[in-house]
């Protein structure tokens, strides 16, 4: 099976390459993909030295699959000339998510949703994946009325300018304009800014967590509120999630149900302070749940803290998972 990795030479793409070698697909030609200043460059794949090539050259290759990390603009160019030669594209930018005609998949909640003909698959934002991951069955037994989100972020999630900032910052040098990802120092600091500012005063990042768990649970009536916050944390996001629920609730069936969910491992021992944090979450492809509490201030109301590595379920693994369910299912030919 060909296999095509865009923006291979990125942060992510550098992750999902490692992930596809860890889980083992089934790969039979391996495509690395850049742009024009990185073609001819050599990655590793599987111990071997690839040649970077150029989108058109992929696109001729007509790979089984391409997976995308490469911008949205990259994307909503590139990602149809894919479709058109037959090849099924997992992108990971946000061009495809919201687009009524293309599916937003979280394997575990919503693949079987897919079929042969989804020529193009959005990859939901990294803070949205891990999210959903935990509401879902909660959402299925007891039905969710409002989620209120507050994130604490890597720098990680904004890409090879925002690490080499971190890094320079914490060198005590005082980065230049020109390789500052940040409007302010992200070392020893915390930006209630993620991605740019919209009309309605909500960052891009915030209206990402309101309208891709809706069309991913399916549930347009959900209430969400979001609040986007980047922290000097190298690799990891953190989530404080309050959740009204339509119905009433034990919290040790949320529990129970959490436990049971496929990608999800709670870590609830708080007499031994066993909770999730991004450090311990990294390099880790599961989603962690603890600090589960009910919300006394209201009727229906859980707690949950939930920490996943955002370059890996929350990007890279999130992908390969898409892809793994398209071969099992025989959506595409291995």
């Amino acid at each position: 099976m060909k296999v095509a990795v865009v923006g291979v030479t990125g942060l992510v793409g550098t992750v999902m390459c490692r992930v596809l070698e860890e889980r083992n697909l089934p790969v039979s030609e391996f495509l690395p993909v850049a742009s024009a200043r990185s073609v001819g460059k050599m990655v590793k794949f599987k111990g071997a030295d690839h040649k970077v090539i150029s989108m058109e050259d992929a696109i001729a290759a007509r790979p089984d699959i391409a997976i995308f990390s490469a911008g949205g603009g990259t994307s909503l160019e590139f990602a149809p000339k894919f479709a058109e030669v037959g090849t099924t594209v997992i992108d990971n930018s946000s061009a495809w998510r919201m687009d009524p005609d293309k599916k937003l998949v979280v394997p575990e909640i919503n693949a079987k949703d897919l079929t042969a003909d989804d020529k193009i698959i959005a990859n939901p934002n990294c803070s949205t994946i891990q999210m959903v991951l935990a509401l879902a069955p909660l959402h299925e037994a007891f039905g969710i009325k409002r989620v209120v989100v507050s994130t604490y972020q890597s720098f990680t999630g904004t890409g090879m300018q925002a690490v080499k900032q971190y890094q320079l910052e914490k060198k005590g040098y005082k980065p230049k304009a020109e390789e500052m990802a940040y409007p302010h120092p992200i070392f020893e600091n915390c930006l209630p800014q993620c991605d740019v500012f919209l009309e309605n005063d909500y960052t891009k990042e915030e209206m990402k967590l309101v309208n891709e768990t809706r069309k991913i649970l399916n549930a347009p009536q959900i209430g969400v509120t979001a609040t986007a916050v980047r922290v000097p944390v190298n690799g990891g996001h953190s989530e404080s999630v309050n959740v009204e629920f339509e119905r009433p609730f034990e919290v040790e069936k949320a529990i129970e149900l959490l436990n049971n969910t496929p990608g999800i491992k709670v870590l609830q021992d708080n007499a031994n302070n066993n909770y999730p944090m991004p450090r311990f979450a990294k390099d880790k492809d599961e989603v962690f749940v603890g600090r589960i509490r009910r919300d006394e201030s209201v009727a229906n109301g859980l707690n949950l803290w939930i920490v996943a590595d955002n370059l890996r379920k929350g990007a890279a693994t999130n992908a390969v998972q898409i892809a793994e369910h398209l071969i099992a299912s025989k959506l595409i030919n291995a």
